[in-house]
């Protein structure tokens, strides 16, 4: 092409067109050959009463990422609010990503654990369904999801490894692919990812993990992009109060593209070609949420600058008295094969 030429289309095109925004639905892909929307909409410790509402608000606003967890105890709100938007034909039940997990509980009743989610979700399949944590817990100890010892410490099945849990949910997916589209696991080191890879005859479409700037975990971010597993980044504010938002690296971003500092946080995680969870009841936020940016590489230096300022800081870690392989969480036992 003409030199001259080639200047001028370059100079007539609209930034919009060289620079494109990410989008809240930009399609990634997964190793399945599906693709996951890039934003979700969290459910974790949204209150009875007002789950249903935040996820009609948010797929009428956009979203088609929706994610659950049968211990988070509220998916039968979540299944009223799909049954809601698919009656009213805002979305069909294709046009939306729904994922779930299988609790600690339910290690060795996956298919019975897979179920009972379908159930209160009233859908029919999950498009991915996670092992929550490589910890199995007692099925029949003295709760449900929570069951404890006499001394009052986490009663861990040691009759079933991690490993054999995945192995569960090979053959969920390969004796019901009608109900679950696919497999992946949850707060996954790579000391425990190595051990499942070992052994496992489908490699884990996703690993979701507590990821931000305070925690980037990078060395799992980089073990899973090599093995062509994605990650899903929850918790990307930090806790409610995060000294995230008062950061002077997240607010120096934040000036610089005139938004907010919760927009720069979720933005970092498509900047690492991650998915990433925003958790709301709150229709305002849910809707500003939606808002994402570009970030360039002086951005994504100033947020890496974060950790190695403050240091690593994990807000969600349960009391199992576990190893489960994270070097600022050292101790316990290791249940990684």
């Amino acid at each position: 092409m003409n030199p001259a030429l080639s200047k001028f289309i370059l100079k007539a095109t609209p930034d919009s067109i060289l620079n494109p925004q990410p989008d809240m639905n930009t399609a990634i892909p997964l190793n399945t050959g599906a693709t996951i929307p890039a934003l979700g909409l969290g459910t974790w410790q949204s209150a009875p009463g007002e789950v249903k509402k935040a996820v009609i608000h948010a797929i009428e606003g956009g979203y088609r990422h929706i994610d659950c967890a049968y211990c988070y105890q509220n998916e039968d709100e979540v299944g009223e609010a799909l049954q809601d938007v698919i009656s009213r034909g805002i979305v069909k039940r294709e046009d939306l990503f729904i994922t779930s997990k299988l609790w600690c509980t339910f290690h060795t009743r996956a298919e019975e654990g897979l179920q009972k989610s379908l159930d209160l979700l009233k859908t029919p399949y999950v498009d991915l369904y996670l092992t929550h944590w490589p910890v199995p817990m007692n099925p029949n100890g003295n709760h449900p999801l929570f069951p404890k010892l006499e001394d009052g410490s986490r009663d861990i099945d040691h009759s079933i490894t991690h490993v054999d849990t995945w192995k569960s949910l090979e053959k969920l997916i390969q004796t019901h692919p009608e109900k679950v589209k696919a497999i992946g696991v949850a707060n996954y080191s790579v000391k425990y990812l190595e051990k499942l890879l070992a052994k496992a005859t489908i490699t884990p479409a996703a690993n979701q993990i507590e990821n931000h700037p305070l925690l980037p975990q990078q060395e799992i971010v980089d073990f899973c992009k090599e093995k062509g597993i994605h990650i899903t980044a929850y918790s990307p504010l930090g806790s409610t109060g995060s000294p995230l938002f008062k950061d002077e690296g997240v607010i120096a971003v934040a000036k610089k593209h005139d938004v907010a500092p919760a927009t720069v946080l979720l933005s970092y995680h498509l900047a690492r070609n991650s998915s990433v969870l925003a958790k709301s009841v709150t229709p305002s936020r849910i809707d500003e949420n939606r808002k994402l940016i570009s970030l360039d590489k002086e951005d994504i230096e100033n947020l890496e600058a974060v950790q190695k300022k403050n240091g690593p800081t994990r807000y969600v870690y349960p009391p199992f008295g576990v190893d489960v392989g994270f070097a600022d969480k050292p101790g316990g036992i290791d249940l990684s094969g």
